[in-house]
């Protein structure tokens, strides 16, 4: 059934490119490394060359593997030594404005979901056929794209494989095959944790193509007007413990919720700590509805736009993501750097992002929880110092150096090769 929808489609020719609505030709990459010319420096290396894909962008729910997905282009679309290329199936539509990629973005004439079908079972469209010649492709989410260059692949973690039951069936069948596909074919793999590394090696993936590429965060610290404002605009309280997240069963709203009942119950629980509100941000996702406990007051934002986030964590008293299991944990460091306590959960990523500047609980212990928001709450300007000088460590930048340094290791000798 594939194989004849995709002969009445038929080849690729000229290449249809989104940029904001516009059409452009093939082979135009992003500002920066695009501008590079043959009157370059011979002494220099010649850019390298690369497909990025950004299909994620468009998904229903994109998350943060394509908020991460956007942020490292917008670092590599700056570099001399990156040509960057922007790729993705076909869409009549742009992005919603927080998921708009910058720049022109080339269309291969597949849409999802037969685009994924195709690159998994058939290994085409290539993305050569709408951007030309390339070096290295990098595919930046779970799929991998077709192509005939060097592949890298960015794996934010395999979350299907320890509870796919959390996941649509149809999600796991694609995301268990493209994880074949990555066995076989990506030369390498970017993994934004030493726990999505060890998911890799338990997967079966060769070591020696597993490379650690964290990610980073943004640290312009919200100004105190910032914070005011995005308090009336949600109507904020003054005291309240904050999530951001989609949401999802493994981000383990329940047993937060839960865990704000279990401190009211308590003795001695009903102070103004201990009935703070829980405010949730973050668009919906998909299985069970969470339900709340009389008297627990739990507020629901929606999706909050990147630009009224940084004010969010800054409102907050503390920050509570007790995440069954992450790739990463983006949310983590975003609280960190607005200097906001932070629970989380032992064991997982989300550990490591906060590298000891956050209280750790059992994310599948409602108790555990409880206590850790009363630590947090305790502890509010020894883990704000914490925290700041811990997302010291992170950055776009530094991530889109790593990255870097991995296409220099398929390309050692410069792009046009």
């Amino acid at each position: 059934m594939l194989s004849r929808i995709l002969a009445d489609i038929g080849r690729p020719g000229d290449a249809a490119t989104c940029d904001n609505g516009a059409v452009g030709g093939v082979g135009d990459g992003v500002a920066g490394g695009a501008t590079q010319t043959a009157a370059a420096s011979t002494e220099a290396l010649a850019p390298i060359r690369v497909a990025y894909t950004l299909e994620q962008c468009w998904h229903p729910v994109p998350g943060g593997t394509a908020r991460a997905a956007l942020k490292i282009a917008a670092e590599l679309a700056g570099r001399s030594e990156i040509q960057l290329h922007q790729v993705a199936g076909r869409h009549a539509l742009v992005p919603t404005p927080e998921f708009r990629p910058v720049g022109k973005v080339a269309m291969l004439p597949l849409a999802r979901p037969l685009l994924y079908e195709a690159w998994t079972r058939l290994r085409w469209p290539r993305v050569e056929s709408v951007i030309g010649p390339i070096d290295v492709a990098h595919a930046t989410g779970l799929v991998p794209c077709a192509s005939s260059a060097p592949l890298v692949v960015t794996l934010h973690d395999l979350a299907f494989l320890h509870d796919p039951a959390k996941f649509s069936k149809h999600g796991v069948r694609v995301m268990t095959r493209s994880l074949e596909v990555i066995k076989r074919r990506a030369d390498r793999v970017l993994c934004p944790s030493q726990a999505t590394i060890a998911d890799c090696l338990a997967a079966g993936l060769d070591e020696s193509r597993l490379r650690l590429v964290p990610l980073g965060v943004d640290k312009r610290r919200a100004t105190p007007f910032a914070i005011e404002r995005v308090r009336r605009q949600y109507d904020l309280p003054d005291e309240f413990v904050l999530f951001v997240g989609t949401l999802e069963p493994r981000k383990n709203l329940q047993r937060l919720v839960d865990a704000m009942a279990h401190r009211q119950g308590r003795p001695g629980g009903q102070g103004a700590r201990s009935r703070q509100a829980l405010v949730v941000a973050g668009a919906p996702g998909w299985g069970e509805s969470m339900t709340a406990p009389a008297g627990v007051d739990v507020r629901f934002l929606g999706f909050v736009p990147d630009r009224e986030l940084g004010a969010l964590y800054g409102a907050a008293s503390v920050f509570a993501y007790p995440s069954e299991r992450e790739g990463f944990g983006l949310p983590v460091a975003e609280a960190m750097a607005q200097g906001t306590a932070v629970v989380t959960s032992a064991g997982t990523s989300t550990e490591e992002v906060a590298g000891g500047a956050a209280v750790l609980i059992d994310p599948f212990d409602v108790a555990s929880i409880a206590a850790g928001l009363d630590d947090a709450n305790d502890r509010r300007a020894e883990l704000s110092e914490r925290s700041l000088r811990r997302v010291g460590e992170l950055g776009w930048d530094i991530a889109a150096d790593r990255t870097i340094a991995v296409y220099r290791e398929l390309v050692p000798a410069g792009g046009g090769g």
